[in-house]
């Protein structure tokens, strides 16, 4: 069964994404181009519908823009190996388990200024004193 053609506003309620967002990938060139209406709305097929499912997938992973390009380009180029995917994703991978420490170390150091702070009704507030400090 053929697909009909999607318009920008059905594109966006079936895929959760913003229609700013989607022109915004179109700008960019992470979104392919659209046909247009001759009234110059934009018109999807099946294809783009997959693309911006694609991408909201790795946004929702945490890829960056430009991580989806590089991904989105071996797959449109049909070139891929699924050992070169695999190592993009290993790097991203690595970059999230270092941000997920990073916010550990983050979430210790807030949870000890709560400790710390006895939460009267006074400016007297170790958290801002702590704030405040110069530590080098």
């Amino acid at each position: 069964m053929k697909r009909q053609k999607l318009t920008i506003g059905t594109l966006s309620r079936e895929t959760g994404v913003n229609i700013e967002t989607i022109r915004y990938y179109e700008k960019i060139g992470l979104l392919a181009a659209p046909e247009r209406t001759e009234g110059g709305h934009r018109v999807y097929d099946s294809d783009g519908l997959k693309q911006l499912i694609f991408i909201r997938r790795c946004r929702g992973l945490g890829f960056s823009i430009e991580e989806i390009l590089s991904l989105s380009d071996l797959v449109t180029a049909g070139t891929y190996t699924c050992e070169e995917v695999q190592s993009k994703t290993e790097v991203h991978l690595s970059d999230v388990r270092t941000k997920i420490k990073s916010l550990r170390k983050m979430e210790h150091a807030l949870a000890t200024l709560v400790k710390e702070c006895e939460g009267g009704k006074t400016q007297d507030c170790a958290i801002v004193d702590t704030l405040f400090e110069l530590r080098v």
